[in-house]
């Protein structure tokens, strides 16, 4: 993720509390409209199974995502009403019980439920608060692997939080994007929504004629009936429910190859920007350095989009990173590093959000280094000059905080410091091998600070821990000498 700013470099986010990323549903979010629960046969006997838990218990959002099951795979089926506003739509979702459970939670806000069922029969199921609380006709046993289906309709709500910004589904002038870090998936679909639970997806998508759908992973053939047309994509690298992608819009699509090789599909709205082709050019070559230095590109396509959302932040949605209101050569790299850093490898905790960030922003200092540009050495040392008084120096960057998960300085910058005295401490050949090793090995699952530390000590063959202590987990401003 990274936002724009007329200060910050191009590609990172902000110091200041500008919109940055986002959070779990804001402190008071949307109170869920009233329903009445919808009842079939009784649950399964007490003792016998027991629920899921409500939260995976991240340190950050406790609340979001849920226990008791692992989702496989999402099939969601949209129709959306832009003059309305308004979506109505089926969420498919199979997954494996990972305990013997007697109801299950889903996470998911505003809308209003028609009907819950549970490997085709239907289930009891009520609200609270974010939490879809459904309890199946019988016990789930554990090892089982089942579907649940949703139907709802509604507006989605507005997620905002004063400190992170706006998240979920965001209307546009023509239709409307989803940016969903780290918690707004939840407001257009019922989903497991945590990294820690990582799924492939498929999309249905239907708008009036002459809009145009863009996703995640491949597209997989449109059909039109009538005033409306369906687009369909798929996904079928695992990815995290935050990255999930919808971009309805006026755009003009392209559909091609990399100089490399990678399949690159980029959407421009021409109203914001009338450069599509340089898009698409740029993307394919950052694609490439980018899979020179890191290994090849994860997916199965690289992409980007281009539109009008009314934010200031970009979001590397898996597949074609979202550029509202335009891009840059940095923002670019950043964000398509962060297909390797992120989205391939994803967090198992949200306080560690500098395997994401601090990784974009060292590709940055890369690409300018091996572009003519100032030296990742360089970078550095202007970071460095932050005062040593300054309150930024203070904050965790191994563990900022809630309210500091996007600042720029101690997530985004400070990881990239870190990065860099690793490479001074193990020299270049060490530390590259390092950069490809930790994306090929814990490709499309997820990792964590103390799985890089080992990778980093076992390819050096170095004791690395007061490196990584003082750059991550001291206060204060770490003395060079």
């Amino acid at each position: 993720m990274a936002a724009a700013s007329a200060t910050a470099p191009a590609g990172a986010a902000p110091a200041a509390a500008a919109p940055t990323a986002l959070t779990a549903p804001p402190a008071a979010p949307p109170a869920p409209r009233t329903q009445r629960t919808r009842r079939t046969q009784p649950g399964p006997a007490p003792g016998l199974f027991k629920p899921g838990a409500a939260g995976v218990g991240d340190p950050y959002f406790p609340k979001a995502g849920n226990g008791g099951f692992d989702v496989a795979h999402y099939d969601i089926a949209l129709a959306y009403a832009p003059a309305e506003r308004r979506i109505q739509g089926t969420t498919r979702i199979t997954a494996t019980a990972t305990q013997d459970l007697s109801r299950f939670d889903l996470d998911f806000l505003g809308n209003k439920v028609r009907s819950v069922t549970v490997d085709n029969v239907r289930a009891t199921f009520s609200r609270d608060g974010q939490e879809l609380v459904v309890t199946p006709r019988a016990g789930l046993r554990k090892g089982a692997r089942f579907t649940v289906a949703v139907t709802y309709a509604g507006t989605p709500p507005e997620l905002r939080d004063p400190v992170l910004g706006q998240t979920g589904w965001i209307t546009t002038e023509d239709g409307a994007i989803t940016l969903s870090q780290p918690f707004g998936s939840a407001s257009w679909f019922p989903v497991n929504d945590h990294p820690a639970d990582k799924a492939t997806f498929s999309y249905a998508i239907k708008v009036p004629n002459g809009l145009d759908v863009v996703a995640n992973g491949e597209p997989d053939g449109t059909s039109t009936g009538g005033r409306e047309t369906t687009f369909r994509w798929h996904s079928d690298r695992q990815m995290a429910t935050y990255l999930a992608l919808v971009a309805i819009g006026r755009f003009e699509v392209t559909d091609g190859r990399s100089p490399g090789g990678v399949r690159v599909i980029t959407a421009v709205d021409p109203a914001v920007t009338p450069d599509g082709e340089w898009l698409q050019r740029t993307t394919g070559e950052v694609t490439d350095w980018e899979a020179g230095i890191f290994g090849p590109f994860p997916f199965g396509s690289s992409g980007g989009v281009v539109d009008d959302a009314p934010v200031g932040y970009a979001l590397e949605t898996q597949n074609r990173p979202t550029y509202p209101g335009g891009a840059d050569t940095k923002l670019i790299v950043h964000e398509l590093a962060h297909q390797w850093f992120g989205d391939s490898v994803s967090l198992k905790s949200w306080r560690d959000i500098w395997l994401n960030e601090g990784f974009a922003t060292y590709a940055e200092w890369l690409w300018s280094e091996q572009h003519g540009g100032r030296s990742a050495a360089r970078q550095f040392a202007e970071a460095y000059k932050e005062p040593a008084d300054s309150p930024a120096w203070r904050q965790r960057t191994g563990d900022p905080g809630h309210d500091a998960l996007f600042e720029f300085f101690p997530t985004y910058s400070r990881g990239a410091m870190l990065l860099h005295m690793l490479r001074t401490t193990v020299g270049d050949e060490k530390f590259f091998k390092i950069l490809r090793a930790w994306p090929a090995e814990h490709a499309q699952g997820n990792a964590t600070t103390a799985d890089f530390r080992a990778l980093a000590a076992r390819i050096s063959g170095q004791k690395l821990d007061r490196l990584f202590e003082t750059w991550l987990y001291t206060p204060g401003k770490p003395d060079l000498k």
